[in-house]
């Protein structure tokens, strides 16, 4: 056994400065940090989000929603700066106690209805507007399994995957092995799946593929990871036609933007509160003024 091999110790305690304890991000107890009020702006909904992947789900279905004309979807999207701790906020942790983003809440209703879980804001947006989700039985069925199978099957990809392979300061062969063969699998799950048929459901765009886009469409379309040669990514031929029919929405196109910290300027809208947000607020705009 090497000298320098990592053994466990019998109790682990936590150290904020070890390699891989996210002290900034994460930490091994609930609860806030500090005391901070939520903003509260002029819609109904209020998000508190970052454009991640779980963030981007959230921001496409209501640009989804509006697109369809339905008003009562409008929304207030809040920057929440996970590296800066914005999470720990005793406001943030009264919407999600699990201190992650996304998280809704929804002052339509008294009192405001608190929504966490990026799948169960999907779902539950969808309900509320009876939309990109099928009243028929055995497709909203089908569109659930697909939902609930992104859910479990995406911190294999970014915690795992996408953690080992591309965040870690150190790589371990085990773990780039054990996450890229995981990926692979999903990838050829979703191949399979979108063989015979347009879109995870069947033919109708549901909030399985809105939940499951901002994951496998970006690692496929914008190499996301810097893994897309080291999956291989263009064998998928269903995976990438469905991503790249997906990417040409333009509800999908606005919503990736919103509460973005990364990219170019353009595709930055650290937040939203009105449509015209789009054309007035990016980050270039701001930039130029």
């Amino acid at each position: 056994m090497s000298e320098n091999q990592y053994q466990p110790a019998k109790v682990w305690t936590w150290d904020p400065e070890a390699k891989g304890n996210g002290a900034k991000t994460n930490r091994p107890t609930a609860g806030a940090t500090h005391e901070k009020t939520l903003p509260v702006g002029k819609h109904p909904l209020q998000l508190y989000s970052l454009g991640t992947p779980n963030g981007q789900k959230v921001t496409i279905l209501l640009e989804e929603l509006l697109a369809l004309g339905i008003k009562e979807a409008e929304y207030d999207a809040w920057l929440i700066r996970i590296g800066d701790g914005d999470q720990f906020s005793s406001g943030f942790v009264e919407v999600n106690p699990n201190s992650k983003i996304p998280a809704l809440r929804d002052h339509s209703v008294t009192p405001p209805q608190r929504v966490f879980e990026s799948g169960n804001i999907l779902l539950y947006l969808a309900e509320k507007f009876g939309h990109f989700l099928p009243q028929d039985l055995a497709t909203r069925t089908e569109a659930l399994n697909w939902l609930f199978w992104l859910q479990g099957s995406a911190p294999y990809l970014g915690g795992g995957f996408g953690h080992f392979y591309f965040y870690a300061p150190e790589k371990i062969e085990y773990a780039v092995n054990r996450f890229t063969l995981e990926a692979k699998r999903q990838l050829d799950v979703l191949d399979r799946q979108l063989a015979n048929h347009t879109y995870l459901a069947g033919e109708e765009y549901t909030i399985a593929d809105i939940a499951t886009w901002p994951w496998y469409g970006s690692l496929v379309l914008y190499n996301q990871y810097n893994g897309a040669e080291f999956l291989d990514v263009s064998s998928y031929k269903n995976v990438q036609r469905w991503a790249k029919a997906i990417a040409e929405r333009p509800a999908v196109q606005r919503g990736r933007k919103v509460n973005r910290l990364v990219g170019e300027p353009q595709d930055q809208l650290h937040e939203r509160h009105d449509a015209s947000d789009f054309d007035t607020n990016t980050e270039d705009k701001r930039q130029a003024r």
